[in-house]
């Protein structure tokens, strides 16, 4: 079971997401929060302080906390999510453009990218997520076309795995991920709007169905000023 203060901000973090707390609304006093949740004042201090660190509120103090208006991206690491159901509950202007859409039938590079022999075509799916109005992100994915044998342009300018669940039926499991930082390409400074940068993050990910069967490999590579890696850990 997750510790206390896990506890407590997880439902802090889910009420602003939802909007069931909006940006400037007061969260409810220390003291009311230790009756509410049955714990101490350090575990409640303990929550706000990570909701604090990752942008979702803003203390001063002789206050109480309120709920701050987030603008960079947040990556969090503990839940596998689309582009779209990020930025869901984020006051800005997004776009995702598609750049490349084809089919991949290179038996090398298909191996290099699942290890897999028995995989012969996949989608090859690049795109560029645009943030009020400056291209910050590019995609690159890969599906395995054994699991996703079709998928339309207008799901890839939306949302992928909204298609993939709500309208082909597929459970998506769990992804395993590898964040580093490396220079620049040619590629990134095609697609993206680099400004003073020469360093992108990158996001590797493999995506598993609920059953356990690899279906998709991504590479995201983000110009860095948008990019705010959170997560929670604990002993």
């Amino acid at each position: 079971m997750a510790s206390k203060y896990v506890q407590v901000y997880t439902d802090l973090k889910n009420m602003i997401e939802s909007e069931a707390l909006k940006t400037g609304q007061a969260l409810p006093a220390e003291g009311e929060l230790m009756e509410l949740y049955q714990v101490s004042r350090d575990t409640i201090r303990k929550a706000l302080g990570i909701l604090e660190n990752q942008g979702y509120i803003q203390k001063s103090r002789g206050k109480v906390a309120t709920v701050a208006g987030k603008k960079e991206y947040v990556f969090p690491f503990e839940k596998l999510a689309s582009f779209k159901e990020l930025n869901a509950h984020l006051n800005r202007q997004t776009r995702t453009d598609v750049e490349n859409l084809e089919i991949l039938s290179d038996a090398g590079r298909i191996k290099e990218l699942f290890g897999d022999h028995a995989e012969s075509e996949v989608y090859d799916l690049l795109r560029v997520r645009v943030i009020d109005e400056g291209r910050v992100i590019m995609d690159h994915d890969f599906f395995k076309r054994s699991i996703v044998p079709n998928l339309p342009l207008r799901a890839c300018r939306d949302s992928v795995y909204e298609y993939l669940e709500k309208e082909q039926g597929l459970r998506i499991g769990y992804a395993t991920k590898e964040i580093f930082v490396c220079d620049a390409t040619e590629q990134d400074r095609k697609y993206l709007d680099m400004g003073r940068y020469d360093l992108v993050v990158v996001v590797k990910s493999y995506t598993y169905t609920f059953d356990g069967i690899l279906f998709q490999y991504t590479e995201s590579r983000h110009r860095p000023d948008h990019f705010n890696f959170v997560g929670v850990a604990q002993r």
